[in-house]
């Protein structure tokens, strides 16, 4: 396999991640990091390299003939991966602390990738015909390049839409009076 192939895959992986009708994978990855702050970037990147290893697993298993899941049975549980994390992020309000506290989010993301591979598995598997070390390889690169710009991004929008309304509460009202702080 040459470099232009392995660039390819690379950009398959991204463009998985990065294209609007694949906005359930995006809208995971905002769901899954909506709890972290910018400064807990190394906790982030940890939750989506996990879903990436998920999903790699998923993936390479499908594409191997290993593992076969019937479409309609994927295409139901990938909008469930979502509102469960949703409903997690809301339910649990302790995320500090030892023992399985501090690694159970990784681990659910994990669980979560393999479902979500599953999801492309079969596109993939028409692809991957000789070779699959490099083209996988090249393609879940893609795809955490492209998780890390999705949230780079969804981050920069969401601290500049915070500093908007921050400034935008300290302003008076038009007629006069103040806002209260």
């Amino acid at each position: 396999m040459s470099v232009s192939e392995l660039t390819t895959y690379i950009a398959l992986g991204f463009r998985h991640i990065t294209d609007p009708r694949g906005a359930d994978h995006i809208l995971f990855l905002l769901v899954l990091a909506a709890i972290y702050g910018p400064r807990e970037w190394r906790r982030i990147l940890w939750v989506v390299t996990a879903f990436t290893a998920g999903h790699s697993l998923t993936l390479a298993l499908a594409v191997t003939g290993l593992l076969r899941l019937p479409t309609p049975l994927v295409e139901f549980l990938i909008p469930v991966t979502i509102v469960l994390t949703a409903i997690e992020n809301i339910v649990v309000k302790d995320r500090s602390g030892a023992g399985w506290r501090a690694r159970y989010r990784p681990m659910l993301a994990g669980v979560f990738g393999l479902v979500h591979g599953a999801g492309f598995a079969n596109y993939l598997q028409s692809l991957f015909v000789d070779h699959i070390a490099v083209p996988l390889f090249g393609f879940n690169v893609g795809i955490e390049c492209g998780q890390l710009v999705v949230l780079t991004l969804a981050f920069a929008l969401f601290v500049s839409i915070d500093r908007v309304v921050s400034w935008l509460q300290r302003q008076p009202l038009a007629a006069g009076v103040p806002v209260a702080p």
